[in-house]
């Protein structure tokens, strides 16, 4: 099964099913099916989602494709991005991978855990 870290202040949102996107740049490749967020620093602390959908979008479009383009102005994209990928750029062509919440994946009927 695929894997992602995931920044420890940002796994209880996984796990609740607040946060149901990701944003990666010049990373392993996800792909739609089954994917396991790990805690970073953490890595008793798991979790399984279902990936439905991966896109390639510049940086400075992502926001406006999750819906989030009031939370996260060019600015805040761009420096927390940055926390994480310090040469990143706006222009940059991120890949957006949406997934399920924890619960929406373990109702699923082929769930494998």
């Amino acid at each position: 099964m695929q894997t992602l870290g995931v920044v420890p202040r940002l796994f209880p949102d996984v796990l609740s099913g607040a946060k149901t996107s990701t944003i990666r740049w010049r990373e392993t490749r996800i792909r739609h099916g089954y994917m396991t967020y790990v805690c970073d620093g953490a890595p008793d602390r798991t979790v399984v989602v279902w990936v439905t959908r991966c896109t390639d979008v510049p940086l400075r479009d992502a926001a406006a494709f999750v819906g989030r383009e009031d939370d996260w102005p060019d600015t805040v994209m761009l420096d927390g991005m940055r926390e994480h990928y310090p040469a990143i750029t706006l222009e940059d062509v991120v890949q957006v991978v949406e997934h399920l919440t924890p619960d929406e994946t373990r109702a699923r009927p082929d769930f494998p855990c």
